[in-house]
């Protein structure tokens, strides 16, 4: 008998409101409920709250939906202290306690690296610095809105394209915070508002740095107008008419200082939005390393040398990898700056074959890696047979890490330290640091 494809029926949606008793976060910061034993995912509520929901999605193993009304609140909810953080996307966890948040991620990064690696470790005091105005960079969208035309400049909506219209960011660094309301303004008077895409601005420790991207040349009088503004708040102006392409129109370069060395970036060049952070992060990771004037040490992901450097302070020679040429360059013109001659640079996609290169025939004492949220699962495997005796690992994405320890942990390394840096407070985002020793 013939059979015929038969698509399955689509099961209805239930919106309607529903009440629920929240009991955990997960990775993410969004709290789960459970409807008969499947987790929905509601952002914005806690753990021991009941709540009231709508569902807005439904699979076979989870379901998520909106949070319509707090029906009991728990003792940690606190009021969130921006009066954008219900529509704007860029922070999460406003509503709960700075001290909760730290303790959520503390339990995160715990449990994620037992269920991916089997390892537990007593997790190191974490490196926390102030909670608010801590944010060195942002990226400011903008938008010329096709139906009131006027200019949209803000952050992007959650979950969507649209902008909140900002000019006040208690999250974002002071001195970049106050020339929000003025380049609002200024940036709304444009001629051809359309061709504008976003603005970067970047607090430097010699200068604060505007980057405007544009896909049209500006009218001489916006340019003019960009221009005194930039010098009369002595910010140093770029203007990016292409996304490869930064033209300096007036001011300095930008640097920042850390551990004893100076380190100059470019405006698209990457470097940690928290300072403080940053700061304590190498210092303890130079800690961890155990360094001695006698170690050849290994950075890969070295990007502009924020690690290297401070360590070829104090060994007798530093090899730094990285993916990006111009980032190689910039790393080696900053040792140059700082008198460094000890450290060496070198370009290399770490996720190929890097068995041909020169570096990579060499043995060294200590290893750091810094690597992007997807991990160090190409060269993680190797870090032993260059003769590593320890190994401190910085993480963005304590899932990868997780995942990687147990290529370190085959290797006959022993999970040593293992700590939370809170790098973005308000957001479930943690980045993470663990020292593996050879056992």
């Amino acid at each position: 008998m013939a059979r015929f494809f038969q698509p399955k029926k689509k099961t209805q949606l239930n919106t309607k409101h529903q009440s629920v008793q929240v009991e955990k976060l997960d990775h993410h910061g969004a709290g789960i409920a459970y409807q008969n034993k499947k987790p929905v995912f509601i952002e914005g509520a806690l753990p021991g709250e009941q709540v009231l929901i709508q569902l807005t999605e439904s699979k076979s193993k989870f379901s998520r939906a909106n949070l319509i009304k707090i029906q009991k609140a728990s003792t940690q909810r606190v009021e969130p202290f921006c009066p954008h953080y219900q529509q704007c996307g860029g922070c999460n966890m406003q509503h709960l306690s700075i001290d909760d948040q730290r303790e959520y991620k503390q339990h995160t990064l715990s449990q994620l690296m037992k269920k991916f690696s089997g390892q537990t470790a007593q997790l190191d005091a974490p490196i926390t610095a102030d909670e608010r105005g801590y944010r060195r960079r942002a990226r400011i969208s903008l938008l010329l809105d096709k139906k009131s035309r006027q200019l949209q400049f803000g952050f992007r909506k959650k979950h969507s394209k649209e902008i909140v219209n900002v000019t006040h960011c208690p999250v974002l660094a002071p001195e970049l915070d106050e020339l929000l309301p003025e380049l609002q303004s200024l940036l709304a008077g444009f001629s051809h508002q359309d061709t504008l895409g976003h603005v970067e601005l970047v607090k430097a420790d010699n200068t604060r740095i505007i980057v405007l991207r544009h896909s049209k040349a500006l009218k001489d009088d916006d340019n003019n107008a960009l221009v005194e503004f930039a010098n009369r708040h002595q910010a140093s102006l770029y203007l990016m008419p292409q996304n490869d392409q930064l033209n300096l129109i007036c001011g300095d370069s930008g640097y920042y200082l850390e551990a004893g060395v100076e380190i100059a970036f470019e405006p698209n060049n990457f470097i940690q939005v928290n300072q403080q952070v940053n700061d304590s992060m190498v210092k303890q990771a130079v800690d961890w390393l155990a360094l001695s004037s006698q170690d050849r040490v290994l950075d890969l992901f070295c990007g502009l040398g924020n690690f290297s450097l401070p360590i070829a302070q104090q060994v007798a020679s530093v090899v730094g990898v990285e993916g990006v040429d111009a980032m190689v360059e910039k790393a080696a013109a900053n040792a140059a700056r700082n008198g460094l001659s000890n450290a060496q640079f070198y370009q290399a996609n770490l996720e190929q074959d890097f068995s041909g290169q020169i570096w990579a025939g060499e043995k060294f004492d200590k290893v750091l890696l810094d690597p992007a949220r997807a991990g160090a699962s190409g060269i993680v495997d190797q870090l032993s047979a260059l003769g590593a005796e320890r190994v401190v690992y910085v993480s963005c994405n304590p899932a990868t890490l997780a995942r990687d320890s147990q290529s370190l942990l085959s290797q006959g390394f022993k999970l040593e330290k293992l700590g939370m840096l809170d790098m973005f407070p308000h957001t479930s985002h943690l980045e993470s640091m663990a020292l593996f020793v050879k056992e």
